[in-house]
């Protein structure tokens, strides 16, 4: 029988070798010897004859061979593969027939009708019990997964393999119930401890980002933040605007001066009645200028504060003017007394934006009546020459001689 059992072994060995796909990454070659092995545990544990330990070991060898062939009812064609097999080396039929029916007996929802199912039954789901039941499960997956089976995963995998071990599978034999039952109910905890730490993960995270959510949507200190953040960006923007303007007006009226001087100045001797149009515009002009410098002038600040105006919350240390005079250390010390209150933040950002909104005030009202005079004083002077040079009797051709710069 020793024969029939190597010839065996190295015919599976072969038909795998050759005809199972590289898909099956479980239902393989070493899986067999695993169930082999497993069967041999119980044979050893149990009072049978040596035929009957033959016909057992037999068919843990060719168990899955029908997989060559399909997955679906593999364990049809496996007897069928069996019994051409044995049939060529003149196995007693008897043998083939208890062969046939232990391969049988295999499909993981036939219940066992005799012993020598039970034992193979329970050699054939062993790693239910061993210590190595996670590295087994997961080749499994991944098998199913390469097979366009079923794709699953990890939790799904591990709420299937709980589904499993609780409700559809239990060992038969006296040998599985003593020596492998232990390890499968602590495979099983395992699981469980697995599910309820990755639940518990789950709902702290769901509980975070609901808190964070409503943190987002119910705090009045962020909508207090968006509020300064949005109205000290805007008084910004405006007096970046206001300074422009200013630049502009001063560049526009530094041109006109420059020209006018530049062209009429030496004319007046000749051509007297230009001298007050040419005032006007002039002087119009500088004192737009003038303004427009005032509009963007900074205001000078004593750039100190005492540690009562600390006390007293009287100093805004948001600006630089009330303490660029003072020394590093008096500094951090008052801004770490800000920190500690939170009335005292928004305080000073309230005096800060306050006091940009006085500046942006006054720099707005300089600019309209600049832009006022400038407007003014343009119309005066073009209306101003036209009456000089209607009084003067002066052709158009003469007018471009005189604001035409000599070559």
């Amino acid at each position: 029988m020793n024969d029939i059992l190597k010839e065996t072994d190295d015919f599976i060995l072969q038909l795998f070798k050759e005809k199972l796909p590289n898909t099956f990454v479980y239902h393989n070659y070493t899986h067999t010897k695993r169930v082999y092995k497993s069967i041999n545990e119980i044979i050893e544990d149990s009072q049978i004859d040596v035929k009957d330990a033959t016909i057992l070991r037999l068919a843990a060898l060719l168990h899955d061979a029908g997989y060559i062939e399909t997955r679906e009812g593999h364990e049809e064609v496996s007897a069928r593969i069996a019994k051409e097999f044995l049939e060529s080396k003149d196995v007693a039929k008897d043998t083939i027939e208890g062969v046939m029916k232990c391969i049988l007996a295999t499909k993981f929802t036939r219940a066992p009708e005799d012993k020598m199912e039970e034992m193979i039954k329970d050699a054939d789901s062993s790693h239910f019990g061993k210590d190595y039941f996670e590295e087994a499960s997961d080749f499994l997956r991944q098998e199913l997964k390469s097979q366009d089976v079923k794709k699953y995963s990890p939790s799904d995998w591990r709420d299937e393999n709980i589904k499993v071990l609780v409700e559809k599978h239990q060992f038969y034999s006296e040998y599985a119930l003593k020596n492998w039952q232990k390890q499968k109910e602590e495979n099983l905890v395992d699981l469980l401890k697995s599910k309820k730490k990755e639940k518990k993960k789950l709902k702290k995270e769901d509980i975070k980002a609901q808190l964070k959510m409503k943190y987002k949507d119910a705090s009045p200190d962020r909508g207090i933040q968006t509020f300064y953040r949005t109205a000290l960006k805007n008084h910004i923007k405006l007096s970046d605007i206001a300074d422009t303007k200013a630049n502009i007006l001063l560049s526009v009226n530094a041109i006109i001066i420059s020209v006018t001087l530049a062209n009429l100045f030496s004319k007046f001797d000749t051509n007297p009645y230009l001298v007050w149009p040419t005032a006007v515009f002039v002087l119009s002009s500088a004192v737009t200028m003038i303004l427009a410098v005032i509009a963007t002038r900074p205001n000078v600040t004593r750039g100190e504060f005492t540690k009562e105006d600390v006390i007293n919350k009287s100093v805004n240390l948001t600006f630089f003017g009330n303490f660029h005079k003072m020394e590093l250390s008096e500094y951090q010390w008052a801004i770490e007394e800000l920190l500690k209150d939170r009335d005292y933040i928004y305080s000073s950002m309230t005096k800060d934006l306050y006091f940009l909104g006085k500046v942006l005030d006054r720099k707005y009202r300089i600019l309209r009546v600049t832009y006022t005079i400038f407007v003014i004083g343009t119309v005066l002077s073009i209306f101003a020459f036209g009456l000089s040079f209607g009084m003067a009797d002066i052709t158009v051709e003469e007018v471009t001689k005189l604001v035409t710069p000599e070559v």
